[in-house]
Order: structure tokens, then sequence, then C-alpha cells
């Protein structure tokens, strides 16, 4: 007769399951690290094993808490960071697939850290490393909040972190408390700058809102509408944002043009049908956990029923890429990967925020190279020890992306947006294999007023692609505007967009029924794509506003585009006018404003 076995001997091998588990899913976690940024595939089935192991490994202290408490002495910042760890996994996948699904299960693992407090005993253990492990999960759940516009969060938590830095830096007096000070500050600087315009509560209470209609991200009710065609063939599937200014408020390798920028390039996540805090049952009065086992309806990542794997056209957000200051072997195969994904109809889209390179040649013969171009990494030459200036004065020839650089990427469609005091040298970009290309290029300079608010918090033509009002709030010094008076500014915005993709769709019937060009093609085809239809559509937004304000003089001062849209039937046309000075009455900024469009 077989003898059962004691407790004890079951404690035993719980314990070791445990410890295999935690072993098993540092050792994937750490591999992460070493899979290939660009791709769609080679990461996939690794991320699926890493998910699985972590999902076996919250159920299972869940399921034998008491016996890890007693036996393991499993602390309450251990369960902590195995639920921090699953939202950087979280995070990391939202970062590869676009999904913004993903970025909601992050927040909530690292909102269910805070609410359960796993880490309020931290400092008690007299261990320096695990204050650090506290400070960073501080960094990365604001991180994530930024990305959802949870501003009131963000600062309740920039206050905690402010608070755990000087907690930390009393009690070990650590070599990284500067470091962790510049981390603050660097936070602090990036919600100041982000917080362009603040929209004020009905109670007049100066409390800015997260206000998704005046930008942010794409929703039924803010998609551009669109009288469609069959001309209008193209998607948006691949992305690349790329951000090198070198002088522009940042956090956590993001640049304020790149964080507005990859906003607008994605829709508003959905909820999830099921509520991933729910309550776990039968825990012997444990608290309640997230609940890593939940399928969520948009797949679990790695699964062999998930979205990305072979249902590329279900996603919800073009894929995209995020490069902070790359060096241009970096750019260059991020370019190339993005090219080659790219399916039959889709389009590939180079949004990028740089100083200028800026050329001494008189007379160029070359406009590929000869002109300048955009500064990508500010790293040092470490041959000759030369260096890279922050305005662009004198980039070293190997760190710049020249407009040629490109010409072998317009083999497929390609849409190109460069935000830099040098942006004006891609209009050359020679269409030779035949397919569409727009080129949206941002003013070359701004009014004296700007200039060093707009190096350093962010780009006003990046402002217009991504919150319209805000950018004409902020070149009319609107500070703050009132919720309900704010809404009522968003109506004429929202005609605008309107009105100005009816004369586009206008323009193209009438050159087919009258043989005249009006509008390149490439527009029309382009149009059909929800994201590139509004980035159109504001970039006109943007070139009307700054042709009728008087203090944009020059045109340096407003934007370009290659193919150029029609002035008379579009960037002129009087139903534009007419609404931009509606909407300028309305916030009392009509002197900001001449009566007419400034001719060249």
């Amino acid at each position: 007769m077989v003898k059962m076995e004691s407790t004890e001997e079951q404690d035993r091998k719980l314990v070791l399951e445990f410890c295999h588990l935690l072993e098993k899913s540092k050792q994937l976690f750490n591999g992460l690290r070493d899979l290939p940024q660009y791709g769609h595939r080679q990461w996939q089935a690794y991320f699926g094993r890493t998910f699985d192991v972590y999902t076996k490994l919250w159920k299972f202290q869940q399921q034998h808490r008491l016996v890890l408490d007693s036996k393991y002495g499993l602390k309450r910042w251990q369960i902590g960071e195995i639920a921090s760890k699953i939202g950087q996994l979280y995070y990391h996948y939202y970062l590869r697939t676009s999904e913004t699904n993903y970025l909601n299960e992050a927040y909530q693992f690292y909102a269910a850290i805070r609410g359960r407090a796993y880490y309020s005993r931290a400092a008690k253990e007299d261990r320096p490393d695990l204050m650090v492990k506290k400070l960073r999960y501080y960094a990365r759940f604001i991180v994530v909040c930024l990305l959802l516009k949870k501003m009131k969060l963000v600062r309740e938590l920039v206050t905690e972190l402010e608070k755990q830095i000087q907690e930390y830096t009393n009690t070990y007096e650590p070599e990284d408390h500067l470091e962790w000070s510049l981390v603050l500050e660097e936070i602090k600087g990036f919600i100041k700058a982000e917080a362009a315009v603040a929209v004020l509560h009905a109670d007049s209470n100066p409390i800015i809102l997260s206000h998704s209609g005046s930008g942010s991200r794409l929703s039924p009710l803010t998609t551009p509408p669109c009288e469609r065609s069959p001309h209008m063939t193209l998607s948006l599937q691949e992305i690349l944002i790329v951000g090198s200014a070198c002088e522009q408020a940042k956090f956590s390798e993001l640049t304020m043009d790149m964080f507005r920028m990859l906003q607008t390039l994605e829709r508003e996540p959905t909820e999830s049908a099921t509520n991933p805090l729910s309550m776990s049952h039968g825990l012997h009065g444990h608290d309640a956990s997230p609940a890593a086992s939940r399928i969520p309806p948009y797949g679990v990542p790695g699964s062999k029923g998930y979205m990305e794997n072979g249902r590329r056209d279900s996603r919800d957000n073009p894929h995209k890429y995020l490069l902070y200051k790359p060096s241009i072997s970096q750019l260059l195969v991020f370019l190339a990967s993005g090219f080659k994904e790219l399916p039959l109809g889709g389009a590939l889209l180079l949004y990028m925020s740089a100083d200028g390179c800026f050329s001494t040649t008189k007379h160029p013969e070359d406009y590929g190279y000869e002109l300048g171009g955009l500064g990508t990494s500010v790293k040092r030459d470490s041959v000759d020890g030369g260096g890279l200036s922050c305005r662009g004065k004198s980039y070293k020839e190997n760190h710049c992306l020249y407009p040629g650089d490109l010409y072998p990427f317009t083999r497929r469609p390609m849409f190109i947006i460069i935000d830099s005091d040098n942006s004006f040298v891609f209009q050359h970009i020679p269409r030779y294999f035949g397919q569409p290309l727009v080129i949206l290029m941002s003013p070359q300079d701004v009014p004296p007023a700007f200039q060093a608010d707009v190096q350093h918090h962010g780009s006003l033509f990046t402002l217009f692609l991504h919150s319209p009002l805000t950018a004409l709030c902020y070149i009319c010094n609107v500070g703050d505007v009132p919720i309900h008076h704010w809404e009522r500014c968003q109506t004429y915005v929202d005609r605008f967009i309107t009105e100005a993709s009816r004369l586009v769709t206008r323009c193209r019937i009438d050159e087919i029924e009258q043989g005249i060009g009006f509008i390149d093609s490439s527009y029309v085809q382009f149009f059909g794509d929800d994201f590139l239809r509004t980035l159109i559509l504001r970039f006109v937004f943007c070139d009307v506003v700054l042709r009728l304000h008087r203090g944009f003089r020059g045109r340096h001062m407003r934007p370009r585009c290659e193919p150029q849209l029609p002035a008379n039937e579009l960037l002129e046309h009087p139903s534009l006018s007419h609404i931009i000075f509606q909407l300028a009455s309305a916030l009392d900024v009509r002197n900001h404003f001449s009566e007419g469009p400034e001719c060249d």
C-alpha cells in the first residue's frame, strides 16, 4: 500500500515548483532584450512562451499563497515584482504591435501594484536595489499613464516618486541619486511642455482635461468624413517615428514630437470586455490580484489564434517603430524592415523630427545629397573627436539623413512628414518608380516670440497635426479655455476639416470631368486611409491658419508639401478662410489674422 505524501513533502514540492517557475520567468524576461526590434514574427513565439510562464507563475502564487507565505517566506514586494514584470511585458508588446489594448493591460497591472501597496515595505528591507526597482516601477507607470492621457494620476505619481527618491537618497546616500533627480526633472519638464493649452473644468478650476476630441487618438467621432472613390486604394500599414531634435523635452526616449505623433497615429483603445482586475475567489482572504490568466477579446499574445499571426488586416492600428536619436544605420535598417513588411495595397509612413544638417554648397547639382538633410544621432565621432552642433550647424555627414537616402524606398507607396528647420530640402525627391508619394514639410522658421518655446516644448507643425485647435490657441497666446468654450471652438475645426475633405474630393471630380490637374493622384490614393486623410486635412488647416496669421510672414514660416496642393481650389478657398475667421472671433483673437492670405 502506497503511503500518501506527507503535508511537508507536498509543501516542499510546491515551493520547488514556484522556484522553478520564478527562475524560468526571469530567464525568459531577460532574454527579451536579445530579440530583434524590427520585423513582425521573429519575436512572437518567444513573447508567447514568456507570457505563458508568467501566467502560470501568477496563478500559482494565487492558488498557493498560504504555503508560499509560510514555507518560502513570500513577501508582498515579490508579488509586486512579478506584477511589474507582467506590466512591462504588456507595455513592450504594445510597442511592438501598436495595439493600444495592451497599453490598457499594462496600466491595469501597474495600478494594482499601487492600489494594493505591494512595494509599501520596500524601504524597510534595507536593500537599495529593491528601492531602485520601486523607483523604476514608478517611472514606467508614469509613461503608461502619459500615453493613456491620465494626467491627474500622472501628477499624483510624480509627487509620490519625488518622495520615494528623497527617501532613497536620505536612507542610502546612493551614487545614482543625481540620475534619479534628473529623471524627476525630466518628467516635470515633459508634463509642463505637454500642457500647451489648459482646458478648464466647468467650475473654472485650472484642471487640465484629457480632451481627446482636440487631437490625441482617432475615434469614430473624430475621424474626418470622406466621400469614397475607387481610386482610394491604399491603407497605412507601417510607420517609422523618429525623434532626433536634441533640445526638445523628452522622457523615456520619447521626445514631445514623438509622443504627440504616436498618439495621432493610433485609435482610442477599447475597453476590455472582462475586467482584468476581477476578484479571485477562494484564496483564504488574500487580496484580489490581476487575473493574468484572462483571455482578452483580442487574443493572448503569442497564442495560435492571435490576430497578428496572418491577420494583419484586422489590426486596429498600423504597425509602428519608435526611434529616439538613432544612428543612420539603425534608421535605414528599420526603414528597410518596414518596407519589407508592407502588404499589397499598404503604405509606409516616415515621420522625422530633427535638427537640420546645412550644406555650404552654393550651386548644388545633386538635390539628393548636396542641399543637406537631417541630423539623426548626436553621438560623438570616436575617430576624430568631432561632435554635432545641437542647432545643426556642423553635423558630420555620417550622422545625416539626406533626401537621396530615401530614393530606394519610393519603390512602394510612401508618405513622408519632415519636421525640421531644413525640411524644404526634401521637396525634390523624384518619383522614379511611379508609386504614390506625398511629402509634408514643416515651416523652416517661426516668429522670434515662439522660437525658444517651440525648440523645447515641441514643434508647432507637429502640434498642428496632433491637435489643430491647441496649435491655433498657442500661436494666438490663448493659455486656457473653459471646457464649454473649447467644445464650441472644436465644432469650427470639425467644420473646417469636413469642408476641406469635400474640396479635396471636388477637386478630383473636376479633374476627371474636365481634364484639369487640380490635385495629384497620390493624395487621392492615400485619402481613403483614416490616418493619412487626417494628416492631410490637418496640414491644410495648418497652412490656411499660418497664411492668414499676421505673425507668420514669409514663405519659410509656412509649411510646404510635394506634390503641391492647389491654392485657389483648396488652400486659399474662401469657405476655409471664412471658418478660420469665425473660429478666431469665437476665441476673441480676430486681431491676429489679416483679411486675406498673404501674397508670396
